[in-house]
């Protein structure tokens, strides 16, 4: 069963989450429309950033998730050379 602590951390992952993506959803699928003097874009980047933003966090994703990889395959090299 699920702590309090593990509720409230899920809870606010899953807040973050939801609003990381309502703010993702209005800049590219609804600013195209609006003005570009109206007073709601202040609030956002630039639209070049749309693309950039998402391909640097892939990445970084990328190069994390192999670094983990690489240092379990090579834990485990060593162990399994000690054990023998």
């Amino acid at each position: 069963m699920a702590t309090a602590t593990d509720r409230l951390v899920g809870f606010g992952l899953v807040a973050f989450s939801l609003l990381l993506f309502a703010y993702y959803t209005v800049w590219i699928v609804v600013l195209p429309f609006v003005e570009r003097d109206h007073l709601i874009q202040a609030f956002f980047l630039p639209r070049e950033f749309s693309v950039l933003i998402p391909v640097a966090a892939g990445l970084l994703l990328l190069l994390f998730v192999g670094t983990f990889i690489a240092v379990i395959t090579w834990k485990s090299r060593a162990a399994a050379k000690k054990a023998a």
